[in-house]
């Protein structure tokens, strides 16, 4: 005859986890990147947020491809050239903050 398995024992449920202190420190947007998303320190997150904000309120994502982001007169000093991929853009913003 067999013997049911009991199920074992749940673990505690750990604390809710918190965010990385280093995504969390403010940085200083470079005047390129100012002129897009303002002057004030923020999270390289938010920065990154504020970006897409700003792509999408003027629709310069490609049509086509999704992937690509069109620079307009205010984006096109800071990717330096007329088309990025959205990949890109992590490397763009640690190119523009003042460290």
């Amino acid at each position: 005859m067999a013997t049911a398995k009991k199920a074992a024992p749940k673990a505690a449920k750990k604390s809710a986890r918190k965010p990385n202190a280093a995504f969390m420190a403010p940085l200083t947007p470079g005047d390129k990147l100012a002129a897009v998303i303002g002057d004030k320190p923020a999270p390289r997150t938010e920065i990154v947020k504020k970006i897409w904000d700003y792509i999408k309120k003027n629709n310069l994502q490609d049509k086509k491809n999704k992937r690509m982001i069109n620079a307009d007169a205010k984006l096109k000093p800071l990717f330096g050239k007329d088309q990025v991929s959205m990949f890109d853009l992590a490397k763009i913003v640690n190119d523009n903050i003042r460290k």
